[in-house]
Parts: structure tokens; sequence; C-alpha cells
């Protein structure tokens, strides 16, 4: 076994090597290291490091009920195959679907290896819009076994710099935004390729408020993981229709004691399961791992406890 583990360690040394020299893309570093290793967080702290992003972040800790589990870890999620990566990651495709109205809407979709039915999970932008790492996101959740779909909130537009993302912010109409994704759960409820009766939504930023609001605004919505999204009121906490998982960091603006009133309302009022954990000194935005917000290990953790619960509740 120790052979094994030297042999392995080698073999992901080669692999960041000959990615940092670019000799390999980032898809295929992805795809050998999850099968070195076992566990796409690690690699994805193995990116980080390949782009000088300092990896110290704190080990997390958790707000909860007691009943709950408070302060339980959930293991880390088995890693994926290789004929799985191999046609998950970037693989997803800009897809068209109907609205309320009959107009069209469009979104990233991707989808997982096999033939048989999956789960489906909505992932939310962040204020930048439908850009290349949400599109990532969607294929990690795809090489999981997921089908996931990111609608274009923006209508095609995406955002690089903060007064650009603020103006389309303000534009969008959010009650209109949080429509949209129920019509993205609509679609994916009726393709034959998904399964069960209700999606996951998981945003960030921006999007993890709409996934709130998702979760007291629609039945479709399964489970929702909100990623240091806009807190809801205790009256629309008290509404909520499904387990939220919720995630922010110490580093953030977000007053830490109303998150934690939010969950226990979740729990207590709405009668739904709910997880907040709060990441010591993780800035906004820390699961962006193109920018330098991102903490690696936050977001490793994140990733496995959000791959966890969705698996939980989406079956």
């Amino acid at each position: 076994m120790e052979a094994n583990k030297r042999m392995n360690r080698i073999e992901v040394m080669n692999l960041v090597t000959s990615y940092q020299l670019g000799h390999i893309s980032r898809r295929q570093f992805t795809r050998r290291a999850v099968l070195a290793v076992g566990s796409i967080g690690v690699v994805n702290m193995l990116l980080a490091a390949c782009q000088a992003v300092p990896i110290n972040a704190p080990a997390p800790t958790m707000i909860a009920p007691p009943e709950t589990g408070a302060g339980t870890v959930p293991q880390p999620t088995a890693a994926p195959t290789e004929e799985a990566m191999e046609e998950a990651m970037g693989s997803g495709e800009m897809v068209t679907y109907p609205d309320r109205d009959g107009e069209e809407l469009t979104g990233y979709l991707a989808r997982p290896a096999g033939d048989g039915p999956a789960p489906a999970v909505i992932v939310i932008q962040e204020w930048w819009g439908l850009n290349d790492h949400i599109k990532d996101l969607a294929d990690r959740f795809a090489a999981e076994g997921f089908v996931a779909l990111a609608p274009d909130l923006y209508k095609g537009q995406v955002a690089t710099e903060p007064d650009e993302a603020r103006k389309l912010v303000m534009e969008l109409d959010m009650m209109e935004a949080v429509a949209e994704i129920d019509q993205a759960m609509a679609f994916l409820l009726d393709q034959e390729y998904v399964s069960g009766d209700k999606a996951g939504v998981v945003g960030f930023c921006m999007g993890g408020g709409l996934a709130l609001q998702a979760a007291v605004n629609s039945d479709r919505v399964g489970a929702a993981v909100p990623f240091y999204g806009t807190l809801l009121e205790p009256d629309q906490a008290a509404m909520v229709k499904a387990p939220v998982q919720a995630h922010y960091g110490t580093a953030d603006r977000f007053d830490l004691e109303a998150l934690e009133t939010m969950g226990q309302i979740i729990e207590d009022e709405a009668g739904q399961p709910s997880e907040v954990y709060i990441y010591e000194e993780a800035p906004h935005a820390f699961m962006n791992d193109t920018s330098e917000s991102y903490r690696p290990e936050a977001a490793a953790e994140a990733w496995d406890r959000t791959l966890t619960w969705f698996r939980t509740h989406l079956g």
C-alpha cells in the first residue's frame, strides 16, 4: 500500500509539472489527478497551488441545531470514474427552453456519463453572469452524476468589472429571475434523462440569494444550497419549502447571527432540515477558483458537503 501511495504522489507531481508547463489542459489535469488522488476537492487545491494561490483557510465550523448533528463533517464523496470525468468535464452545451409565456430562455446544460436518469441541479450564477466559472461548476456536478443546468439570467451578457456587474444586477428583476429558475427546473424535470420530481438549486453570491428565494417560492425545489447569498427575512425563512444547507465566511459582510437565526427558523418554523456552515477567515466568493478570493480548503469542504446534501435529499 505504501508503494502505491508513493506511485500516486509521483504521478501527481508529474501531472502538476505538465500542467504548469502547458503540456496538458486544465480538463486533462483534473481528470487524471482525480483518478490519482480520489478527490476532486484535493485536485482543486492542487490547481490553486499551481496558480500560486495561498492555501491558508482554517477548517470551517458548523452552526446547526444539536438534533441535526452539529459539528459533524460529512465524509468525502467517492471519486467519479474516468469515463464520467472524460464525458462530463467540459462537455456541456448551450440549450434553449420556453419560459411561462412561451418565450425562449437559454442555459448551459451538462449531463453525466451513462444512459440512466440522474438527479437535476440548477446552478445559479454570480453577479458576473453565466461565465466560464459557472459553466465549470455545472461540468463538475455532471462529473459527480448530476444533470446540471445553469440558466443565463443576463441573456448573454457577462461582466468582467464590478461596476459592469453592479449595473447588470440592478437591471435584473429578481422575482422574474426566480420565475426563470423555476422554468429551468420544469424543463429539466420533464426530460427522460432526469430522475425524481424535484431539483436541487445551488447559487453563488447573487445566485445564493436567488437559491434561497427559489426555496421559498417554488414547489419544484428538492434541496437548496446558497453560497454567501442575501439572507431571507424571518417571515420568508418560515415559508421555505425544501431542505437548506448554507455556506458563508467570517470575512464576508453578512451578519452571522442573523444567518444562524435564519437556519433555526427554517428548522423550527418551516419544518425543513437546515445546516449552516461558517468558514473561518473565508471571504466572499471563496468558492470561485478564478478569483483571488478563492480559499481551496474551505471550497473543498463546502463542495463535499454540497454533494452529500444533494445526494441525501434528491435521491
